[in-house]
């Protein structure tokens, strides 16, 4: 296919590690590398460093400025938002000159949707949110849905962000997950202390969870109810806590603050099980399949999204419980650690299913399709 000028706009800030961003910054990578001509837009900065990790030329990444708290989807977001925010992504597009525009999350109040009011160019959005009750995109869809028509592709990274779209007005979807890098992802079992990384070595199993764990549908309390349960049969089990929030003195469990993706990523191949306790409210579970990807075993809440990402033909590679229930998760986590061998191959497997080399090309079929659907911008 012919290569395309495609700017990628990721309302949320590049500074906090989150699943959309790291969505966002694959995907210019993956483009890049396709010789396709990618440009990210988004608040927040990213390092030098972490760009390289990425494999994406900093120059490709237009900055609109600091990011801004906002209460959404049950949680707190970074997002780009003001008239900065409005006057740097104006000029940004301006610069790239795109064919298609990639929105992601487009009625977040932040430059997503500002994008989609003043992008001429044809637009793809990619829906993530999994909230049917959420005010917000109703009042949304309600009154802005001239501007909302002119996206000729939408996108959702599963089923259930598909039916919350759909539910809110916003048109068919197509579901295009998200993707991810499974290369390198096993370099070998170490954990990250905050000064140095060294050889687990300690006995007891190792539990880790990821998230922003001051918020409540993450699930932290949740899992570390279960925790004490699980101590009872493994009285030297830990819990590793890697994500955002503030750390507090507890027994057997380790707050190791926020990691970068290569960090993470050696924390969770030392791990016996990655848990993911949240109790709603969730689209698709990118870490899930990056755990996987570690050769880490998947505890997680028996949510749809969920069940949806770790299912592969033969059902869930990794152990569901009742969401919200400890007992039900201190179980799982049991019969995770009482098993001889772990289905390992399977979950790598299922990780590189997801790949960018399978769900690239889904994404440019979009914006080719996008640019016949809208051959002629709208003036």
């Amino acid at each position: 296919m012919t290569a395309l000028r495609v700017a990628i706009v990721c309302p949320y800030s590049l500074s906090v590690p989150g699943g959309v961003q790291n969505h966002a910054l694959g995907l210019t990578a993956w483009l890049v590398c396709q010789g396709h001509d990618a440009h990210l837009v988004a608040p927040g900065r990213l390092s030098h460093q972490r760009a390289q990790q990425w494999g994406i030329d900093p120059s490709r990444i237009h900055a609109t400025g600091p990011a801004i708290a906002m209460r959404w989807n049950g949680s707190t977001a970074r997002v780009g938002a003001g008239p900065l925010a409005v006057l740097r992504l104006h000029w940004a597009l301006r610069r790239i000159e795109p064919d298609v525009v990639h929105v992601h999350e487009p009625m977040t109040p932040s430059i997503a949707l500002l994008s989609v009011v003043l992008s001429r160019a044809p637009m793809v959005a990619t829906a993530h949110t999994a909230n049917p009750g959420s005010r917000v995109l109703a009042l949304a869809h309600r009154f802005l849905g001239r501007p909302m028509s002119r996206i000729a592709v939408r996108l959702a990274v599963s089923r259930v962000a598909a039916q919350v779209a759909e539910h809110h007005g916003a048109g068919a979807q197509r579901v295009v997950p998200n993707g991810l890098d499974p290369t390198g992802f096993q370099d070998g079992p170490v954990l990250h202390d905050g000064r140095r990384d060294a050889k687990i070595a300690e006995p007891g199993p190792r539990i880790c969870f990821v998230g922003r764990h001051d918020e409540p549908r993450k699930g932290l309390p949740v899992l570390l109810a279960a925790m004490e349960l699980v101590r009872q049969v493994h009285p030297g089990a830990r819990t590793l806590v890697i994500g955002p929030g503030r750390a507090r003195v507890l027994e057997g469990v380790d707050f190791l603050g926020v990691l970068d993706d290569q960090a993470r990523d050696r924390v969770l191949s030392g791990c016996d099980a990655y848990v993911a306790p949240h109790t709603g409210r969730e689209s698709f579970g990118l870490v899930l399949l990056e755990a996987l990807a570690c050769g880490t075993p998947v505890v997680a809440a028996d949510l749809p999204a969920f069940r949806e990402v770790v299912s592969d033909g033969q059902g869930p590679v990794a152990e569901l419980f009742r969401a919200g229930d400890p007992d039900d998760l201190a179980a799982a986590v049991l019969r995770t650690l009482e098993r001889d061998q772990h289905p390992t191959a399977r979950g790598i497997a299922l990780a590189r299913s997801y790949s960018w080399d399978r769900v690239g090309p889904e994404v440019v079929r979009a914006y080719h399709d996008a640019l016949r659907i809208l051959a002629t911008p709208e003036a």
